[in-house]
């Protein structure tokens, strides 16, 4: 095994040699990985360990987005053919007046876990009469953020309980406004220089000293409503489609089993914009999971209600600490430029454009579900990468799709033998 040593300090050629020779990749996926490189050499090396190549994606454009009054087209890199048609398709059942959005706050929490206090209640206090010069402190820590109008604004602190229902952590949060950054190094950056000073005034050892990605004082709403009557279609009336809709949404608040698909179907909104703007979908992703979680049992993010108006109204409130600057985000050119299409002025812009697409796809997602089921529009969508997986190229894969869609059922066997007959006819 040691044929991979200092694997790290080899160029990304000599990586690719190494792996061949040893046999791992063959000569032709050698030529792949050399041949694949739209980022700069020095910038996809900087982003990574071992990097050998870069992994394309397709990226597109929801359209139909109304946002707090301003028409947004919101770029989305996602391989699952459906998932910008359906979040378009949703958006444009809420226009004219689109989706409104509120944020009350937008900090990020850094976590200071405690251990080893003997009187955990006289600890909490001298944190929080102390607040004010940990405040200080961290200023102190990362001038530049304070400088632009951030850092701490808030101390917080509390008792954790073991399994046991015992006091064994003192736990303290300070609430850090990154501005337009994702944050992440800064709040790493405060806490370091304010551990030694709590470890001095509690005498107890600071276990960690981290970020929480459960930023629930980050949190973003979007709102929308869609008449009733715009929703019927030939099998169904607009009212008892909006009420299988609510129903659905209530089941999925009771259900963890459905929730999670439910909030899937979010997520693949959010990710795919996530994606496309440099943010960290991961982090992003784990404090979504988590709110969903907030009431002691994994529910759905979303909530749909019937008004008395006839409207059916939809809500969604989610942590969204995203930047629009600093880390990948200003190094990968894709990035910038997709900044530039949103016309997004602040980080603040972002989440809520962010949220608003999640609650489109969730929509679109319920309908299809309490209608019609998923597959029809899914599969319809579908085609074109089936053709594409069987080795339809150039024009053939257009016409293998329309193909497939008159199929009663679509599958790679279909698809296959479709395309041998367009290649015989063609001979």
């Amino acid at each position: 095994m040691n044929h991979f040593a200092k694997f790290y300090r080899k160029s990304r050629k000599e990586r690719l040699s190494l792996l061949t020779e040893k046999d791992f990749i063959s000569e032709k996926t050698k030529e792949l990985f050399e041949n694949n490189t739209l980022l700069d050499e020095a910038v996809a090396n900087s982003l990574i360990e071992n990097q050998l190549t870069q992994f394309p994606l397709p990226m597109g454009v929801a359209l139909n987005f109304i946002v707090d009054g301003k028409e947004v087209v919101v770029p989305m890199v996602v391989e699952e053919p459906s998932v910008i048609a359906a979040c378009s398709n949703g958006a444009k059942f809420m226009n004219p007046a689109g989706f409104t959005t509120t944020i009350q706050e937008r900090g990020l929490i850094g976590q200071l876990i405690i251990e080893g206090l003997t009187d955990l209640p006289a600890a909490k206090k001298i944190i929080d009469q102390h607040q004010s010069e940990l405040i200080a402190q961290a200023a102190l820590s990362h001038p530049s953020i304070v400088k632009r109008g951030g850092g701490v604004t808030t101390v917080e602190s509390r008792i954790v309980n073991n399994e046991l229902g015992q006091p064994e952590f003192l736990t303290i949060h300070l609430i850090v406004d990154v501005k337009d950054a994702m944050g992440a190094n800064i709040v790493n950056t405060i806490l370091e220089g304010c551990r030694p000073l709590v470890e001095k005034w509690l005498g107890g050892s600071c276990l960690m000293s981290i970020l929480s990605n459960y930023n629930d004082h980050s949190l973003v709403t979007a709102t929308c409503a869609v008449k009733t009557e715009q929703l019927g279609t030939a099998n169904m009336d607009g009212q008892v489609l909006a009420e299988r809709i609510v129903a659905a949404t209530r089941y999925a608040h009771l259900d963890p089993y459905r929730a999670a698909t439910h909030n899937k179907g979010i997520m693949n909104g959010i990710d795919s914009v996530l994606i496309a703007t440099g943010n960290d979908a991961r982090a992003v992703a784990a404090g979504a999971h988590a709110y969903a979680s907030r009431h002691g049992h994994y529910a759905s993010m979303s909530n749909w209600q019937l008004d008395e108006d006839g409207h059916l109204i939809g809500e969604l409130t989610l942590p969204m600490p995203v930047g629009t600057v600093g880390g990948a985000i200003s190094v990968l050119p894709m990035a910038k430029a997709n900044q530039e299409l949103l016309k997004c002025q602040s980080a603040t812009d972002l989440a809520r454009v962010v949220v608003a697409v999640g609650l489109a796809q969730n929509f679109s997602a319920l309908k299809a579900l309490v209608s019609d089921g998923i597959q029809k529009g899914h599969m319809n969508l579908h085609a074109k990468s089936l053709a594409i997986h069987v080795g339809a190229t150039a024009d053939e894969i257009d016409h293998l799709a329309d193909l497939l869609r008159q199929e009663p059922t679509m599958n790679s066997t279909i698809a296959s033998d479709l395309l041998n007959q367009l290649r015989s006819q063609k001979s």
